[in-house]
């Protein structure tokens, strides 16, 4: 799946690409210690930790690497609030546990998509052991269900209003649907639906989430 990229292909060393991102991270961090916050800086600090520290070793000891990559890939929206004046409370740890669930469904539907590439690259994920998907798709289903209330908390902590409480509300029932289907009987096909719907899921709930307080 990644045989063509730069690295991979031979057209950048690690050398190279070990220092284009250390230069770069350690320069990301500083500008925001300096232009933002520190809370921001340290936020942008643990998420590169975890994800360079733990989540990337760890993707070829254990299959719970995709719960451990999850937090870095939830952390940057914390960021994002808190570098816009947000201070740490409910509404923002709302906003990173619906980042958390949601990546889950996504990755594990991919993974099963391309396990036989994860299963040549010595990857431990869920989906290798997993040749009829059943243990998958379970999996994809409770993270889905799980989403679904977690999405509804920023209407009900004050933070939107219920036109996106009806939209989340109609996104995650969606997104549970295409993963009950998966749990049915697991093929490529609905993998890549529950993929998929996925991308659509997330860019439509944080639009809801502008459009109402636009409307409001």
């Amino acid at each position: 799946r990644t045989e063509r990229r730069p690295l991979p292909s031979g057209r950048l060393t690690p050398r190279a690409a070990g220092l284009f991102a250390g230069v770069i991270s350690v320069a990301g961090v500083c500008y925001l210690a300096l232009a933002v916050n520190l809370l921001t800086a340290g936020l942008a600090a643990l998420t590169l930790a975890s994800y360079v520290l733990l989540y990337t070793p760890l993707k070829r000891k254990t299959t719970l690497n995709t719960l451990i990559g999850a937090v870095p890939g939830a952390l940057p929206i914390v960021g994002g609030w808190t570098a816009a004046g947000g201070a740490i409370g409910p509404a923002v740890a709302a906003l990173f546990w619906i980042l958390f669930l949601w990546q889950l469904p996504h990755f594990l539907a991919l993974a099963w998509i391309y396990r036989e590439d994860y299963r040549r690259g010595g990857l431990a994920m869920l989906s290798v052991g997993d040749p009829d998907g059943h243990d998958t798709g379970r999996m994809v289903l409770l993270y889905a269900m799980a989403l679904l209330p977690v999405s509804l908390l920023p209407t009900l902590l004050g933070v939107t209003g219920p036109l996106y409480f009806w939209g989340a509300l109609a996104l995650g029932v969606g997104y549970a649907g295409v993963a009950v289907a998966m749990t049915r009987a697991a093929t490529v096909a609905r993998a890549w639906r529950v993929f998929l719907v996925s991308i659509v899921y997330l860019p439509a709930l944080l639009t809801l989430m502008v459009v109402d307080k636009v409307v409001a």
